[in-house]
């Protein structure tokens, strides 16, 4: 049966874009900034702190950060009225 591996996004903050070709072998590139000077990274979940930690020791990285989204609860549909319903119960407290 198939099983989809769980992916997740690396942001590399770079001095310099030359070496993007290089970023290509730490995983798919799904997005280059050429004015914030970043690349936006996919790989498996399981190798996010490995690579970071290789990342990091390359003398042309900044920074790198890990995307949080797939920590994030993307099920907006359960909390639609939540919002609505908290902006009541603030002015009737006035």
């Amino acid at each position: 049966m198939f099983e989809p591996t769980e992916r997740q996004g690396l942001v590399v903050w770079v001095y310099s874009l030359k070496q993007l070709k290089q970023l290509r072998h730490y995983g798919t590139v799904i997005y280059v900034s050429k004015k914030m000077k970043y690349v936006y990274l996919y790989m498996d979940r399981d190798q996010i702190e490995a690579t970071s930690a290789k990342l990091k020791k390359l003398r042309f990285v900044k920074r790198v950060e890990v995307s949080y989204r797939p920590d994030l609860d993307m099920n907006f549909g359960a909390r639609i009225g939540e919002l609505g319903e908290s902006e009541d119960q603030t002015d009737a407290g006035d």
